[in-house]
């Protein structure tokens, strides 16, 4: 016998669902984490954050076990949850991965000229330049991750679409404490590298991608080294246990 068909009237039965309030909370606390509103190593307590929130306790602690499985916080027994801070060769691995994946969007994307996406471009660039000089550190980090978004987009390679999507909010988090130490001199190059895949310049739409987050990786690791930003790191002994007199 052929198999049956679903009646399709059973399309009417689907249910919508609401986002469960463990994932809002998740990406509200994400976004707090993305921003450094809540900086690496902080000690999160969940009646805290269920006040700052406007939520109970319970969809905070589901949050928090999912924020831990994706490596934005973590766990210790005993004394709780705490921002994840990142080590210097994990932001560096992830931050080289970056470099090979953009730059071979930015090479494809010049191999499509788009004038449209060119406009948008320049558009982000100039939303980019106006958030620096207006000290908005949010504003600069929102058109750098639109701006790296769209000459992904560009490329027109959906493999690499879905494998810059992976890491893109990471690298808004490394990136938002150095925005402004790469100041006007990030937003130059994104401008040469606009222009770049304007012309169709494939080589140079590449290497000037590749020198571009080469030299973002380099700014965070000076910035580690030099540690100019005093950001509070996990202090375990902070809650201690009772002892037996």
């Amino acid at each position: 016998m052929p198999p049956r068909e679903l009646p399709q009237q059973m399309g009417a039965r689907r249910i919508d669902r609401p986002v469960p309030l463990r994932e809002r909370v998740y990406q509200a606390m994400q976004e707090l984490i993305i921003s450094r509103q809540l900086a690496p190593g902080q000690h999160l307590v969940e009646s805290e954050l269920a006040e700052m929130l406007g939520v109970s306790r319970q969809p905070i602690r589901e949050a928090l076990q999912l924020l831990n499985t994706a490596g934005w916080v973590d766990l210790q027994p005993g004394y709780g949850a705490f921002v994840h801070a990142p080590a210097p060769e994990e932001v560096d691995q992830l931050l080289a991965v970056r470099a090979v994946l953009e730059s071979e969007s930015a090479r494809l994307a010049s191999t499509l000229v788009d004038t449209e996406g060119v406009d948008r471009l320049r558009k982000l660039c100039a939303e980019g330049e106006a958030a620096l000089d207006e000290d908005n550190t949010e504003g600069m980090v929102a058109a750098n991750a639109e701006l790296h978004r769209t000459v992904t987009e560009l490329s027109g390679n959906k493999v690499l679409m879905d494998f810059v999507a992976q890491i893109d909010s990471r690298v808004q988090w490394y990136f938002t404490p150095i925005a402004h130490v790469r100041g006007h001199e990030s937003w130059r190059e994104h401008a040469e590298l606009v222009d770049a895949i304007e012309r169709g310049d494939t080589e140079g739409a590449g290497r000037i991608m590749r020198e571009h987050t080469e030299r973002t990786r380099r700014a965070y690791q000076k910035q580690v080294e030099e540690g100019p930003e005093e950001e509070p790191q996990p202090q375990v002994r902070s809650r201690r246990r009772r002892t037996a007199r």
